[in-house]
């Protein structure tokens, strides 16, 4: 029937009218209040904290009676009729079960209840009566409540009005993600699995640090779920789906170890069981599948667990056992591999959320900095009451005598409160305080010591606005206090974690060496194991370094470990990244791979720079320093390139006619020396360049104005390192070392000075590189030839010579780039490949010969 005529102890009749209602309606009304209530009131718990209701009013009531980590146990009885009494009027078991859990060590993963006696134990059973056992607070939970006097979280009336008790507390623990949490609402429910406390504050404050963060990101602080019971998760992919999404999977199973008894059996031996598995059910399973002949193979099984040395389950196989077998069975039949349901729901400004990890870290660190604004308020209130009080005793002090003769005067304290506030301008308060003034304040040492509080205090009213007006300390003050509990309470994982052959990183099956890669001008890429190379004597005619096509030669070559990801700068100021392992491998003679293949290159972009990145998890202080062809020069953080993209991201802005040259990875404090065709240098430090976003233009770094003159290289070197010189090679194979020292620092902008003699017989500077003598040099001529000579064989010279000719070239070739390599021993020459001897070789010049003649540049 769709409507009813009905009275409900006349609630329905007024009058003398009925009032007709749809009983659909209203039992769907009802009945939605009824599971709000559930939802809000018992079984979610609040993303800011972590708790549920009746946990909150436990640790609140233990507080209240100042039951903190330093001080007596006092019975669980008393702290549930307190719970009971004033804030939470359900069941006394309800809250002795809450109140229990959180001081059991294989249910919280950091417990926030101390417990003593009898508080139940793994194997499934109870705690003693509540009239037995007895509870303190942890000391972690002291910086759960810590500040909750300061007005940091609001209150609300108790059941009876006759109280007030917290709606959150300020915890200065991720709580949530720390123990989670677990809980059945009507139409809903949650399931939140504890993690590591250090691995979740690192999570925190890389969220504070870059708000943009992705949940692959944080995955790589918060890595999975970690138990109070240890065991090993089994597989990755449905926990990074759970923090993903908020819903995924995760499979835990047991750890154990096969032993041999002196007799010769084998005993599997389980140490750790999954979370809430009890020990002695899982006991009973195993005895229950070998009676049912479901497992063979087992003689006897026994649980051995205590409370001294963990869990112990001693299974002992018979002579014809098969140890691996059976352990698949175990995990197969029984609860020794158990999966758990990710299920992230929680309360977020009142209302039921599906929270990812993302979510969770931020609605944490916002709560965090709302706490933070809140208590500073408190303490700048109250530090400008106290502070007004002071003022009014400074007046009095300044004016003694007269105060006490107006005291003395008269002929009630009203009239000498009021003669206060007229003749000395007091308010009233500072008059009420004056006038309660002791008499021993009045000596010199008590005078002075309310003059240095008011001094600290004004200090402290200072800080505090700047605090008030500054997000940044406010966020920097968060991540001190988040270091600090790490410091104290962060541990090592207790669960292992194992990936499964479809999750293996491919790092992890790549062997770590040394590679060279070289890429030609035509775009070709291979990496080459580095001990291809062999080394050759300064001279000589070289090896091939890689074959290909007539018009294309090798532009870049270095070496770089299998491991890390190199960053590609083209000429038009675009990035991209690549793993090394994803280049393909060929030996010397191949062509390689197409690079476009492997990177989104537009086809009228090239490369022109290549970065080594070890990884992107700490760049701090480490900057990428860019510069053009045209002289301008540009520095970026490197934590702004730390999320690489398929389609690649702006590096520089290029304007017409220009393009990028050059690219380094530096820390900040190091010099910059640029070199230009014509064979000047110029030195200036790396600070005189302002970091600036990616999409920036960039400042002057030399000045390059002749025509047809441009940038050839850029190097950063330590001004403080004398090991170090700048080698510098021309187009027809003259090069040269040179003391850093003998170029001179300047600001940048400038036109440099001398850096090798150019003439018609050197051609003009190709290449400028920073060298060290146990180095070795790689030279690639556009023909394809490579040379690998030692650095310590070529001739250390002043700036204003040509060098000495370090490779013979055919007339129609020249020099198309350098590289510095790691010294190698030398090998056999291999057939067909020449060598020079140890020196000058035909057609080079002694460095003083070559000088001669030559008048000093005009600096």
């Amino acid at each position: 029937m769709d409507q009813v005529d009905q009275t409900l102890d006349g609630s329905q009749e007024q009058g003398g009218r009925i009032i007709q209602v749809n009983i659909e309606e209203q039992m769907k009304t009802a009945y939605i209040d009824y599971s709000m209530s559930v939802i809000v009131s018992r079984a979610l718990p609040d993303v800011r904290d972590g708790f549920k209701p009746v946990h909150r009013r436990i640790l609140f009531a233990m507080n209240e009676l100042g039951m903190t980590y330093n001080k007596p146990y006092k019975k669980s009885a008393r702290v549930v009729g307190e719970v009971l009494g004033k804030y939470h009027p359900h069941g006394d078991s309800s809250v002795y079960d809450a109140m229990v859990r959180m001081a059991q060590e294989w249910s919280m993963r950091y417990m926030l209840v101390e417990g003593q006696g009898n508080m139940g134990n793994q194997d499934g059973d109870g705690p003693a009566a509540m009239r037995y056992t007895e509870v303190r607070l942890q000391r972690l939970t002291e910086y759960v409540l810590q500040d909750i006097e300061k007005d940091t979280v609001d209150f609300q009336l108790n059941f009876d009005d006759s109280l007030e008790e917290p709606t959150v507390m300020p915890t200065r623990i991720p709580q949530l993600l720390v123990n989670g949490s677990s809980g059945i609402a009507v139409g809903m429910a949650t399931n939140m699995l504890p993690h590591n406390l250090g691995e979740v504050i690192d999570g925190c404050i890389a969220y504070i640090e870059d708000r943009e963060i992705t949940v692959e990101d944080l995955i790589k602080y918060v890595k999975a779920p970690d138990f109070p019971t240890g065991g090993i998760i089994f597989g990755v992919e449905g926990v990074k789906q759970g923090f993903r999404t908020g819903r995924g999977r995760v499979v835990v199973r047991g750890k154990l170890h096969v032993d041999t008894k002196p007799s010769g059996r084998e005993q599997i031996i389980i140490t750790e069981v999954p979370y809430q598995v009890s020990r002695d059910t899982l006991t009973d399973r195993i005895g229950q599948l070998v009676n049912d002949r479901t497992i063979e193979g087992i003689a006897h099984v026994n649980n051995e667990s205590n409370q001294k040395e963990g869990t112990r389950i001693v299974l002992d196989l018979k002579r014809d056992g098969v140890a691996n077998v059976i352990i698949n069975q175990l995990y197969k039949h029984t609860e020794l591999q158990t999966s758990y349901g990710i299920n992230n729901v929680a309360l977020s400004k009142g209302r039921p959320r599906i929270l990812n990890l993302r979510d969770l870290i931020s609605e944490f660190v916002e709560f965090r900095h709302e706490v933070v604004v809140r208590r500073t308020k408190f303490e700048l209130r109250e530090a400008e009451k106290r502070a007004h009080i002071l003022e009014g005793y400074l007046i009095a002090l300044d004016h003694l005598d007269e105060v006490i003769q107006l005291i003395r005067n008269s002929s009630t304290p009203e009239n000498a409160k009021e003669g206060l506030m007229t003749q000395f301008g007091m308010s009233e308060i500072q008059a009420k305080a004056v006038l309660e003034l002791r008499l021993q304040r009045l000596t010199g040492m008590e005078r002075d010591k309310i003059r240095e509080e008011h001094g600290e205090l004004m200090k402290l009213i200072a800080h505090l606005k700047e605090i008030l007006g500054d997000e940044g300390m406010r966020f920097q003050i968060i991540k001190d206090e988040l270091l600090d509990v790490k410091t104290r309470f962060a541990d090592e994982r207790k669960s292992e974690i194992q990936y499964l052959a479809n999750e293996m990183r491919i790092e992890d099956l790549i062997e770590l060496e040394d590679v060279v890669i070289t890429i030609s001008h035509l775009g070709y890429i291979k990496r080459t194991p580095a001990d291809e190379y062999r080394q050759q004597k300064r001279g000589g005619r070289g090896v091939i370094g890689g074959k290909t096509r007539e018009e294309d030669w090798i532009e870049h070559l270095f070496v770089a470990s299998s491991h890390h990801t190199l960053m590609f700068f083209t000429e038009k100021g675009r990035c991209y990244w690549l793993k090394v392992y994803e280049i393909p491998e060929g030996d010397k003679q191949s062509k390689g791979r197409a690079i476009q293949n492997l990177i989104q290159i537009p086809p009228d972009d090239n490369i022109r720079a290549i970065i080594d990145v070890k990884n992107f998890d700490d760049v701090d202080n480490q900057y990428i320093l860019l510069c053009t062809k045209k002289g301008i020069i540009k520095r970026t953080e490197l934590k702004e390139f730390s999320r690489p993209r398929q389609s690649g991201v702006n590096a520089i802005t290029v304007v017409e006619g220009d393009q990028l040259l050059e690219a380094r990875l530096t820390n900040g404090q190091t010099q910059v020396i640029m070199g230009v065709r014509s064979g000047r240098a110029i030195r200036f430090p790396e600070d005189k360049v302002r970091a600036t976003g990616r999409g920036a233009i960039g400042v002057t770094g030399i000045e390059v104005d002749e025509a047809g003159d441009e940038v050839v290289g850029m190097i950063c070197v330590d001004g403080t390192d004398t090991t170090r010189n700048v080698l510098v090679v021309s187009q027809k194979g003259f090069g040269k070392r040179t003391p850093v020292d003998e170029y001179r620092i300047t600001n940048r902008g400038g036109k440099g000075v001398k850096t090798i003699n150019v003439t018609d017989k050197t051609g003009s500077l190709i290449g400028i590189l920073d060298v060290v003598e146990n180095q070795d040099l790689m030279i690639t001529c556009r023909s394809g030839i490579t040379i690998r000579m030692s650095v310590a064989d070529i001739r250390e010279a002043g700036r204003n010579t040509q060098g000495v000719k370090l490779i013979r070239l055919e007339e129609s070739d020249e020099i198309a780039a350098i590289t510095t390599l790691d010294e190698m021993e030398e090998e056999t020459p291999s057939e067909g490949a020449s060598e020079a001897p140890d020196a000058p070789a035909e057609g080079a010049e002694p460095a003083a010969d070559a000088a001669a003649g030559e008048n000093p540049e005009n600096e």
